[in-house]
């Protein structure tokens, strides 16, 4: 399940970043990692455009499968309308926090996998 989010999405699945309706950024994220790139790139109108209409954890639990991150963006960045700067910091700092989160938990099934082999 963790694997599913830190992999790249077709590119018709991605994350398009638009500062409003019709108005393309010319960014756009295929996985978490490029999210969070994305994230420190583009204009904050765009962060708190798609903040506004929910479209951040709608993407995130309808196309990376990721409901932790997709309630945490819900209960502390839209619950407490968050904006400008700060939207941008604690946006980044919460992808990234989660983006480590499964790369260790990965390694850590990697380390079980690899005691098992050697265990036989």
């Amino acid at each position: 399940e963790n694997e599913l989010v830190l992999k790249p999405v077709p590119r018709e699945k991605a994350f398009y970043f638009y500062n409003d309706i019709g108005n393309y950024t010319g960014k756009s994220a295929a996985s978490l990692k490029e999210f969070a790139e994305n994230v420190e790139a583009v204009d904050v109108k765009s962060l708190a455009f798609h903040l506004r209409r929910g479209d951040l954890e709608n993407w995130i639990t309808g196309v990376l499968k990721d409901e932790e991150l997709a309630k945490q963006v819900r209960d502390e960045l839209r619950a407490t309308n968050s904006k400008g700067e700060d939207l941008r910091n604690r946006l980044h700092s919460m992808v990234k926090a989660r983006l480590e989160q499964l790369k260790r938990a990965r390694a850590n099934v990697c380390f079980q996998i690899e005691k098992k082999t050697e265990d036989f």
